[in-house]
């Protein structure tokens, strides 16, 4: 079962509002949904997924409270669809828990450089584009700028070399090539450093195959007209890129939203402890005036 990350304070946040309608983006397992409905018995939660499998978790782990939720299939960047779908002009809160779950990191997908799996990476299993195609088929030159940008890799140049001298050969299909690759394309001090070595190029390519932070600012703007006055937005990031678009955004919207996070909340030490997974988890939240 997944943990869902800064559940206590991200709830407490959306249910201040007073309202009872939320629309959870990123509904995964229903964790924070769950919660959501667990603790407000007038509650109401539509929950947005792309991955069918989590989906069907979430509808087993929501089971109890049948009839206070909805679920859909879909991209949170359609949010606006889903929720005329419902019927629902504006909600009371919107929650989007962004990243990957260690549901999707163990689902055998190739998203986890500590399994061998299949170079796959999509969290909606029709969509086009991935990993392995972006591994076999993108120009070197397409590497080094997704490494840098969506990685912040620093030896982008190295590794996208690395890539293409190896694929030149056979195609690079699995999880522990790549990893192999990645590797050795790097100075042997960054090859035991303290985070694993091919980290940052994994989470580059899975940021490309999902179009993550293209998804994530298209969301946001939408936000605004979705929600009403008072309600509440909370947005929980894992990587400083996204956490960097969330902070734009509330700052480019102030005449929209009065900020309930001056700093982003981040896990205390027990919930570390518990869960190391949450470490670089940061919750940045805003109230629609």
């Amino acid at each position: 079962m997944h943990i869902p990350v800064l559940l206590e304070e991200s709830v407490e946040i959306l249910l201040g509002s007073g309202g009872r309608v939320f629309l959870d983006c990123t509904v995964g397992l229903g964790g924070h949904a769950r919660e959501i409905l667990r603790r407000n018995p007038d509650s109401y939660v539509i929950g947005i997924d792309l991955d069918e499998s989590a989906l069907e978790k979430a509808q087993e782990n929501l089971k109890e409270f049948e009839g206070r939720f909805s679920l859909y299939r879909a991209n949170f960047r359609d949010m606006d669809e889903v929720l005329a779908e419902e019927g629902i002009e504006k909600v009371d809160g919107i929650l989007m828990d962004l990243g990957v779950s260690m549901f999707q990191l163990k689902s055998g997908r190739g998203f986890s450089f500590q399994d061998n799996a299949p170079l796959d990476m999509r969290i909606g299993r029709d969509q086009n584009l991935t990993a392995y195609r972006v591994v076999n088929e993108y120009p070197q030159k397409e590497l080094v700028r997704i490494f840098r940008e969506y990685g912040e890799e620093r030896f982008s140049g190295r590794i996208a070399k690395a890539i293409v001298r190896a694929r030149e050969k056979k195609p690079i299909e699995t999880t522990a090539e790549l990893v192999e690759i990645i590797t050795s394309a790097l100075p042997t001090p960054r090859r035991h450093g303290r985070i694993h070595p091919a980290t940052r190029v994994f989470q580059a390519i899975r940021i490309e195959v999902n179009r993550e932070l293209e998804n994530l600012e298209v969301a946001l703007e939408k936000t605004p007209s979705l929600l009403k006055r008072g309600a509440r937005l909370a947005v929980i990031s894992f990587h400083s890129l996204e956490d960097r678009i969330v902070k734009n955004f509330f700052r480019d919207h102030r005449s929209q939203f009065r900020v309930l996070t001056k700093k982003p909340l981040t896990p205390q030490e027990e919930e570390i402890e518990r869960n190391p997974a949450s470490r670089s988890a940061k919750l940045r939240a805003g109230e629609r005036l």
